[in-house]
């Protein structure tokens, strides 16, 4: 009888989403491009004593259609056309941004990967979106336009060099005889470092391409990794390992932290479920899908957890005949 932890998805029909395997490149950018790579950084702001009339005539001179509200440099509010539309309606030009900026403000974090800005403007129908750091200062602001250009450049840039490394890696396989060929990757995550969260998601995702791995391939474990290693950084006290077994039939990939552990493992798998803080919640975090993303890349996910002393997850993804990785007719004969 299968084990309560481990669920299936490619293969074991409990995950039936097909769409789900059909991960393109511009998602896959999604998760590796931060905010900050995208942003318009050099921001044109307001103050919220400045006249309507002003405003429409910084609109107009440099083509944009709204912009961040500062006060004793702070992000008071946001002014957008549609409150200069308003605004015209009744003739009140003369009145100070004040009386029209919408003072409820929904931002986005620089660190955060571009994907937290699509699903938030998916989420709150906003044009464009303020931009703050971690001491929640104004650093930009973006738009959908913004990560449009900033994954079309993404694109062109790493095109020609990611090629070359490519072929090289690609043989590697080739090139070893053995019974049983691995390579292992081993990544340490700190607990908190949301800064650099994602980085080792994309170190092995570009590791997998070069080696030769399907684009598709790549972006499943990425995608599966990102969610494990966020987990390590909202989640854990000490932050854990990510340890990425990759062999020519077959990827298995495993994260471990010593603590706080999960209480019930079953409620950690359902769909919003989360013990995330406030805090994080307020960064974009802890929205209890990540296992569930998890389930829908790989084909084995087992969870085990004891409270205090640790979670293991194992994530194994069994290889198609057309996905595997080159080896030698000795290694392939091998059992």
């Amino acid at each position: 009888m299968e084990s309560l932890h481990e669920l299936h998805g490619r293969r074991g029909r409990i995950i039936t989403d097909q769409d789900a395997r059909e991960i393109s490149r511009v998602e896959e950018l999604s998760y590796d491009l931060k905010i900050s790579e995208v942003m318009t950084s050099n921001v044109k702001t307001v103050s919220p004593e400045m006249p309507m009339n002003t405003v429409l005539e910084i609109l107009r001179v440099n083509r944009i259609s709204g912009v961040p509200v500062l006060e004793n440099d702070q992000l008071a509010g946001i002014l957008s056309i549609e409150d200069l539309v308003r605004c015209m309606e009744k003739n009140e030009l003369h009145l100070p941004v004040r009386q029209y900026m919408s003072q409820k403000i929904v931002s986005v974090n620089a660190y955060d990967p571009v994907v937290k800005a699509i699903e938030t403007f998916s989420k709150e129908r906003k044009g464009r979106l303020p931009v703050i750091d971690e001491a929640g200062k104004l650093v930009g602001i973006i738009t959908k336009g913004d990560i449009t250009r900033g994954i079309l450049n993404a694109l062109q840039r790493d095109y020609h060099e990611e090629e070359l490394r490519r072929y090289r890696a690609s043989h590697l396989f080739e090139d070893i005889t053995s019974d049983r060929t691995s390579l292992i990757l081993r990544y340490n995550i700190k607990a908190r470092d949301y800064l650099n969260g994602g980085q080792a998601s994309s170190h092995i995702k570009r590791a997998l391409l070069r080696l030769g791995a399907t684009p598709q391939l790549a972006r499943q474990c990425g995608i599966a990794i990102y969610e494990a290693e966020m987990n390590l950084i909202i989640h854990t006290t000490n932050g854990g390992i990510i340890r990425v077994q990759i062999e020519p039939h077959r990827i298995l990939m495993q994260t471990t932290d010593d603590g706080p552990g999960i209480e019930d493992v079953q409620k950690a798998l359902t769909p919003g479920w989360s013990t995330a803080s406030q805090e994080v919640r307020d960064m974009g975090f802890g929205a209890g899908m990540g296992l569930v993303n998890i389930q829908r890349c790989v084909d084995r996910m087992e969870l085990e957890s004891t409270p205090g002393k640790g979670t293991k997850l194992v994530m194994e993804i069994i290889l198609r005949p057309e996905e595997r990785f080159k080896e030698t007719d000795d290694s392939e004969s091998a059992p």
